[in-house]
C-alpha cells in the first residue's frame, strides 16, 4: 500500500532521518518503537510531506509529492499528530467538521458523523462543547474522530496515549483495534511499546533516525528484547 524508500529529513543542519526503507500492506497495522529523538514523529511527518526530505514515498503505486500535504491527505494519507493539533476555542462539532472539509456529499457526511459517534459515544455529549475545555482523553478521541471524518485510507498515528490515564488509553487502543480489523491500514508510533505490541502485525524499531530492525511482534517479550536492537 505504501513504501517509502531511502528517506531522510533535516531540521535545519540536524539530520533526524537516514535513508529509512518501510513498507505498509494494505490493511495492516504497523507499529514504529524507539526512544525519544529516534525520529518517530520525523518519519510520520516526512510521509506527510510536512518535513524537508529527500527519498520516495509510493502510495498504491503512485508516487508522492514531498513538499504538499494536502496533496498527500487528498489521496487518503491522514495524520494524527502528536499533541492532537485540535482547533482549541472551536466546538467539539466543528472539529468534527473541518476533518470533513473536502467532502460535499452530505450523506457520506452523515454516515461518517454518525461512525464517529457511535466509537467515541463521548463526543456526543460533548458537540457544543470548546473543545479545549475536554479532558486529554476526550481530546485525543476527538482528534481521531476527526482524521476519520476525513474517510482515510491509511491512518498514521503519533503517541495517541500520550499523558493518558491507563483506563483511557486502553479504550482509544481497543477502537484502533476494532478500525484496523475493519480494513483501515493504521502506522502506530508509540511510547508504550507493550501496548502498540498487542495491535502490531509487524514493528519498526527506530534509533538514531535509522531502521535497527524489522520484527515480528511475537517476537518481543521484553524491553530487554527491544534494547538490544536500539544498542546494537
Amino acid at each position: 500500500m505504501l513504501a517509502a524508500t531511502g528517506l531522510s529529513a533535516r531540521y535545519g543542519h540536524i539530520h533526524a532521518l537516514h535513508g529509512v526503507d518501510i513498507r505498509i500492506g494494505e490493511g495492516e497495522l504497523v507499529a514504529v518503537l524507539g526512544p525519544n529523538g529516534a525520529g518517530k514523529s520525523t518519519l510520520l511527518r516526512a510521509i506527510m510531506g510536512l518535513s524537508a526530505n529527500s527519498g520516495e514515498v509510493r502510495f498504491r503505486g503512485d508516487v508522492l509529492p514531498r513538499s504538499d500535504a494536502v496533496a498527500v491527505a487528498s489521496r487518503g494519507i491522514v495524520l494524527v499528530p502528536e499533541g492532537r493539533g485540535l482547533f482549541a476555542p472551536m466546538s467539539v462539532s466543528d472539529n468534527l467538521e473541518l476533518g470533513a472539509y473536502r467532502l460535499r456529499d452530505k450523506a457520506e457526511f452523515a454516515r461518517r458523523r454518525d461512525r464517529v459517534l457511535t466509537l467515541f459515544p463521548r463526543l456526543k455529549e460533548r458537540l457544543g462543547q470548546a473543545a479545549g475545555s475536554m479532558s486529554g482523553g476526550e481530546q485525543q478521541m476527538l482528534a481521531l474522530g476527526r482524521a476519520l471524518m476525513a474517510g482515510p485510507k491509511l491512518l498514521l498515528l503519533d503517541e495517541p496515549s500520550l499523558g493518558l490515564a491507563p483506563r483511557v488509553t486502553g479504550e482509544i487502543l481497543e477502537t484502533l483495534g476494532l478500525l484496523n480489523r475493519e480494513g483501515l491500514a493504521i502506522v502506530l508510533v508509540e511510547q508504550k511499546a507493550p501496548l502498540a505490541l498487542e495491535l502490531a502485525a509487524r514493528v519498526y524499531l527506530l534509533s538514531l533516525g535509522r531502521i535497527v530492525a524489522e520484527l515480528d511482534p511475537r517476537d518481543i517479550t521484553s524491553h530487554d528484547d527491544l534494547a538490544r536492537h536500539y544498542f546494537a
